[in-house]
């Protein structure tokens, strides 16, 4: 008969292949919704095999109350928290969960330590024996380490992006400095904890991650935010893999790596798209200096109303919708459903370009789109469409900045040269939907829209885009 151990064993596998089908599943729209449910029933597997083994090991009733207690409140909190955030809150919420991750890591280490090197009972002695101990005091050290870094700078990101922190970069005197001086303090002091673990260390060394933390988001703008919160995503994989370690747990493990790896490579993606260096975003802007204030004379900019935007669209051959952020705050991305929809019946060629860093998290656009039933087959990435803007009648940029400014491709001195941008100016006609002339999230001016084929056409992204579905609709009629 399989024993109870062998079984959770088992379904630990079980529960790190779902993992895996997620992960492909979550890489196409079409198979996301399918690789969410892979995701649940991975997580709901690895529950129930935890448990298992929790009694399995006699575990007392008051730790298996105080286990089924902590399971509810937490599942009460993810739901209710699921229910009630909007598409533009997701990138916050999301830091504020990493956070949570780096601090469990933080308190496995800390109890790890408490439980072996502090107490130096029979499971020290074990470990000593195996020759293990030293190696076991690394992984609480470093194991900590990760995790203060991650919940510092999770909770940093949380604060910016939700706009209760300015998102401007901290730029501390020698801050690329008391970087590397933290980084090598932690070294020596692993180094030092492996060969003589003592107390006063861990807590030097949770003081010093959770400073570094801190200053390491802190020192990044807000333009790169997007990148800092994959990149925190990374930080909790590998945080969630020490903890692993520290509780002999295969699937934690594995699950940490896939966390960690897939984080780092999809933050590589995004600092190319953005045209930053990699090893700058993620140690907190090193090397970077602020790009010089643009107080150029673009001219004058031309504004247009919805009932001349509805007649632009109506004698369209193709459109192609660019958003952004703004998009997501307007809450617009029904109106634009509905507008698309309106101009294929009439024959119109209705495209999507979407740029890999448009919003404040990885894949915004896609979600707040798919969210308001927009075909997949229609939405395309920067790459299959910035071929095609020469021969496009009319774009509408709706909520995009920086991701749209020609400045990146044709100003060498801009902040943002090099970065690359949907070449939207390359229309016959482009049409932005804006609330006002203000700079975007990089806070550098746009050349784009005192261009002589672009109209601003100002307001609430959500209410002139009804109109302009009213205005068709009586067209039409």
């Amino acid at each position: 008969m399989i024993s109870i151990e062998s079984a959770a064993y088992a379904a630990y596998v079980v529960s790190a292949l779902l993992f895996i089908a997620a992960l492909a599943g979550l890489s196409r729209h079409e198979s996301a919704k399918l690789g969410n449910t892979f995701g649940i029933a991975g997580m709901t597997v690895a529950l129930a095999a935890t448990v298992a083994l929790a009694i399995d090991h006699e575990i007392s009733g008051l730790g298996l109350g105080l286990l089924a207690v902590a399971m509810l409140i937490g599942a009460s909190i993810g739901l209710q928290r699921a229910r009630r955030v909007e598409m533009t809150g997701m990138p916050e919420l999301i830091a504020l969960l990493h956070s949570f991750v780096g601090l469990a890591a933080v308190l496995v280490g800390w109890n790890g330590y408490l439980h072996v090197e502090h107490l130096g009972g029979p499971a020290t002695a074990e470990l000593d024996t195996e020759g293990m101990l030293g190696i076991h005091s690394a992984e609480v050290f470093i194991g900590v380490f990760i995790g203060a870094v991650t919940f510092t700078g999770s909770v940093v990101a949380y604060l910016k992006l939700s706009g209760k922190v300015k998102s401007s970069p901290l730029s501390l005197p020698g801050k690329n400095l008391l970087n590397l001086t933290a980084l090598t303090a932690f070294a020596a002091l692993t180094v030092w904890f492996v060969s003589e673990p003592q107390l006063w260390m861990l807590v030097v060394v949770t003081v010093l991650a959770l400073l570094l933390g801190w200053h390491l988001v802190a020192s990044i703008g807000g333009g790169d935010m997007p990148v800092v919160v994959s990149m925190l995503n990374s930080y909790s994989g590998w945080a969630a893999a020490a903890s692993g370690f520290l509780l002999a747990n295969d699937l934690l493990i594995v699950t940490g790596a896939l966390v960690g790896a897939s984080g780092a490579y999809l933050s590589y993606i995004m600092c190319k798209a953005m045209n930053r260096s990699f090893i700058s975003v993620i140690a907190g802007g090193f090397g970077l200096d602020a790009g010089p204030s643009d107080d150029t004379d673009y001219g004058d900019h031309r504004e247009t109303n919805t009932d001349a935007v509805a007649d632009l669209l109506s004698n369209a051959e193709t459109v192609v919708i660019t958003p952004g952020y703004g998009m997501a705050v307007a809450q617009a991305q029904y109106g634009v459903a509905e507008l698309t929809r309106r101009l294929r019946e009439t024959g119109v060629d209705v495209r999507f370009g979407i740029h890999p860093v448009a919003g404040r998290l990885p894949g915004h656009m896609n979600v707040l789109l798919a969210e308001a039933k927009v075909p997949y087959d229609i939405v395309l990435e920067m790459d299959e469409v910035n071929d095609d803007f020469a021969d496009t009648t009319v774009v509408l940029v709706i909520g995009a900045n920086d991701t749209v400014n020609p400045a990146a491709a044709e100003d060498p001195g801009s902040p943002i040269a090099g970065m690359p941008v949907l070449k939207v100016w390359e229309a016959a006609n482009v049409v932005v939907f804006k609330r006002s002339m203000a700079s975007g999230y990089a806070g550098v001016q746009n050349p784009l829209f005192f261009r002589d084929n672009t109209q601003m056409l100002f307001g609430d992204a959500k209410a002139r885009i009804d109109e302009i579905v009213g205005a068709l609709a009586v067209a039409r009629v």
